[in-house]
């Protein structure tokens, strides 16, 4: 089994709230209901969850999910060692059996029919079944479990069922307000105000191209990168050009606007 002192946080992750999301989770966790975290990429939701768990002195297990995450990624399987075959709980099964938090990122990401397995342990029965094992696992007092994401930035073929759904409180996320967003480069980022604030508003003029036909905005993990590069010497515009143009986008027109609004502030 883990040791769960192995996946408690040392330090506190910097984290800004933008409104009362940390008392809404708090109380929801206080009562062990599942929660949904809903918002564009890159706005704070690991990071809030990253907190929330040194918050409440839980350890904490994520799970990056993507498209070939089987039942048994999540749960465990059997294991050759030697001429045995053991036992090895899967991620899932671990936050189970310790009461850690367990962020499922991205879970629309998965096969439908492993996002099934976590039914169970998001309702009133809180338990696991390990079916290989042919065991039913009840959920430590301690244990919650978290699911992140991004809605409208999926197909529909990849959205989450109601049935998933509604076993969760949805606690919606967006990118920070200008102020804030500022304090957070520039925390993040290690940049002066000045520099932050150029970041920020090139950030908001480029998520008001999705009118354009920009599939996503800049998100504030990206101007954290920019900024991070400034840091390294790296000039400002190249900077801005490989870490908030070119990763959202290959058409040459958007670029190009891309690239004016840079010029106009760097």
């Amino acid at each position: 089994m883990d040791n769960r002192d192995d996946h408690l946080l040392e330090s506190e992750p910097f984290y800004l709230p933008a409104g009362n999301e940390v008392d809404l989770f708090t109380a929801a966790y206080e009562d062990r209901l599942p929660v949904m975290l809903k918002g564009p990429t890159g706005c704070g939701k690991t990071r809030f969850v990253e907190h929330m768990a040194w918050r409440l002195s839980r350890p904490l297990v994520t799970v990056a999910c993507h498209e070939d995450l089987f039942a048994s990624d999540l749960v465990g399987r059997y294991l050759l060692s030697g001429n045995e075959t053991v036992w090895s709980d899967g991620p899932l099964t671990r936050a189970v059996r310790m009461g850690a938090l367990c962020y499922l990122d991205k879970i629309v990401e998965a096969r439908k029919d492993t996002t099934v397995v976590i039914h169970p342990l998001a309702d009133d029965r809180r338990i696991l079944s390990i079916d290989k094992k042919g065991e039913i696992l009840s959920a430590h007092p301690d244990f919650a479990l978290v699911i992140s994401y991004n809605p409208g930035y999926q197909s529909v073929m990849k959205d989450l069922k109601p049935s998933t759904r509604q076993r969760f409180v949805a606690i919606s996320f967006d990118y920070p307000a200008p102020e804030a967003e500022k304090a957070i480069v520039t925390q993040e980022a290690g940049v002066d105000e000045e520099t932050a604030a150029r970041l920020v508003d090139l950030g908001q003029r480029i998520r008001t191209m999705r009118d354009q036909g920009l599939a996503e905005g800049s998100s504030t993990r990206l101007l954290v990168y920019a900024g991070r590069l400034m840091r390294r010497g790296v000039d400002p515009k190249n900077a801005c050009r490989i870490a908030m143009a070119a990763p959202l986008t290959d058409d040459e027109s958007l670029l190009k606007t891309m690239e004016e609004l840079i010029g106009d502030l760097f």
